[in-house]
């Protein structure tokens, strides 16, 4: 069959940076360890497959660097294992338990060689490192990496101050390349929240793209002739596209969404909540409130509390004809589109990467399927990424996109509401004070930097350095670019938006609140301490650890 069009699937893998050294009672941390056992192994185990069988496909991600930089954690990695052992040793014990019930006994069996399977794969074979095995489907050709903002921050609230928008995006691109040795091509927009204040920004650091929202493009300015079904680039040369609607009501929706089928794992029942409580309790929170472990044992079976068992293959037959309904709906809607257009239309289908697998347990066997057939059956269109797409068709229609977030009702109340407004004076106000840290302590980089030459030149002569390094200047400087540097670090953890939407969501609220607390207070101590040029040491080096991201940031990108 002629192809007359593009599918582009992009997942946007993120989580917000939570990283405790001073304690393992930190429920929050386990976000981490869900989305690596149930999504990003899972996608990396379906790559590989579809790599072995010669399936040539093509799925973009967004890696943010909060993500990067859990994943590179030595620390969580640690924990993460932890987290298998103890799951590994629940999963045991349930196959003691459910002996009385077939169908639940070989699920036990099952959750058991899962979650080995895990452990092997990621200890013994990735060594920890699944950033790697990500990085290695980029670099054979099959997956697009894009990046993100530092921390997720959201353009729409912070651009009063152009400078801390810079920012996200300059240390977003530069943590992209410390961990894939490339320069990004795309970016996912925190939030997908779009304004055009940020353009310059981003094509400043060489981006080319962004994902934003339905409307960011339907409401341009002009209108575009084909919606959502192409790209368009704004007047400062930056290119956007569009989520497709249709295909994301077909996955997306909690009425007829494909996430919703009676056959599929019921996210919410789990032995967490159901089981007696002495025996559950060495494997739920530390404080006692019980928590999801990850063993499921019902299917949503339809709006009943009485849930049936749930079988495998059933849910595989699901997800196998649902692919099939996925297919022939891009297929139909593709047909209908390119007979008015005088390009291959793309439909862009982005979706936050924890769909699958996480809260759509059999999302990723679902791509799996879906990508195969693609590949084998008849069908009028190929998978492509967003930068093959405009490599190939570079004329683009020239519109302002609106701005828009991929929020509730489509703007930023999720981010900006009576529950959580507090903040923005917060988060405006440490911003401004970056900038003038920056600019004010702007020679301290410099300045050590030739010190540090000096030392360099006396090495090479064999002649000794403490004349420098035991100097006041050398020793100040040192510890006004490291409270700096965690200054500007504080700051783009305030900003991360995933406080401002938890709050809204009405989820870990506590949890949002300290951490919006916390970075607070971290970064006044600090600017009052360097401008009082009385840094305390032993703090700095706490917050050090605690807030241990950015490695290789400098201040001065404020300036």
């Amino acid at each position: 069959m002629q192809k007359k069009g593009y599918v582009s699937f992009v997942l946007h893998a993120h989580l917000p940076f939570i990283h405790h050294p001073e304690s393992d009672d930190y429920l929050e941390e386990s976000w981490l360890y869900e989305a690596i056992s149930e999504t990003y192994l899972p996608l990396l185990k379906y790559f590989k497959m579809l790599v072995d069988e010669k399936v040539n496909f093509r799925i973009t991600m967004s890696m943010t660097p909060p993500l990067l930089s859990m994943l590179d954690s030595k620390l969580l990695q640690q924990k993460y294992i932890k987290y298998l052992e103890n799951l590994i040793e629940l999963s045991e014990k349930e196959i003691k338990r459910t002996t009385f019930n077939q169908k639940m006994n070989n699920l036990s069996h099952y959750y058991f060689e899962r979650y080995s399977e895990d452990l092997r794969l990621y200890r013994d074979v990735y060594n920890c490192d699944i950033i790697s095995q990500f990085k290695h489907f980029q670099d054979i050709g099959v997956l697009e990496i894009i990046t993100c903002g530092a921390t997720h921050g959201y353009f729409p609230i912070l651009y009063v101050n152009e400078k801390t928008v810079r920012a996200q995006i300059a240390v977003g691109v530069q943590t992209y390349e410390r961990f894939f040795g490339r320069k990004p091509r795309g970016i996912w927009l925190p939030e997908c929240g779009y304004v055009p204040e940020a353009d310059k920004y981003l094509r400043e650091f060489g981006l080319d793209y962004a994902i934003v929202e339905s409307h960011g493009v339907l409401y341009a300015n002009p209108t575009p002739i084909y919606g959502t079904l192409a790209p368009i680039v704004s007047p400062d040369g930056f290119t956007v596209f569009g989520r497709d609607m249709e295909s994301s009501r077909q996955v997306w929706s909690s009425i007829n969404g494909y996430p919703g089928d009676f056959n599929y794992r019921d996210f919410y029942k789990d032995i967490g909540y159901e089981t007696d409580y002495e025996y559950i309790k060495p494997y739920i929170a530390h404080n006692g409130v019980r928590v999801h472990t990850g063993i499921k044992y019902h299917r949503i079976t339809g709006k009943t509390d009485n849930k049936d068992i749930y079988d495998i293959g059933w849910a595989k037959d699901s997800a196998e004809k649902q692919a099939g309904h996925f297919l022939n709906s891009r297929t139909n809607q593709i047909e209908n589109a390119s007979k008015y257009m005088d390009k291959p239309p793309i439909v862009l289908c982005p979706y936050d990467a924890e769909l699958y697998g996480h809260w759509w347990y059999e999302g990723p066997y679902w791509l799996y399927i879906l990508f195969k057939k693609i590949y084998y059956d008849e069908c009028n269109f190929e998978l492509i990424t967003p930068s093959e797409y405009i490599d190939k068709y570079p004329l683009i229609q020239q519109c302002t996109p609106c701005r828009s977030s991929w929020g509730a009702n489509g703007y930023s109340e999720v981010w900006l509401n009576p529950s959580n407004d507090y903040a923005h004076k917060h988060l405006h106000k440490a911003g401004d004070r970056m900038c003038e840290l920056a600019y004010n302590f702007r020679n301290v980089k410099s300045d050590l930097d030739q010190l540090e030459y000096e030392i360099s030149e006396l090495r090479k002569q064999k002649k000794s350095i403490t004349k420098i390094t035991s100097t006041k200047k050398y020793k100040d400087l040192k510890l006004q670019l490291r409270a700096l540097n965690q200054a500007a670090r504080e700051l783009l953890l305030l900003q991360s938006s995933d406080w401002l939407f938890i709050i809204t969501n009405n989820t870990m609220v506590d949890y949002a609140h300290r951490r919006i607390k916390d970075h607070t207070g971290r970064f006044t101590r600090l600017y009052n301490e360097l401008n009082s040029g009385k840094i305390d040491k032993k703090f700095l080096e706490e917050i050090e650890l605690k807030d241990a991201i950015f490695p290789d940031i400098d201040y001065r990108i404020y300036l």
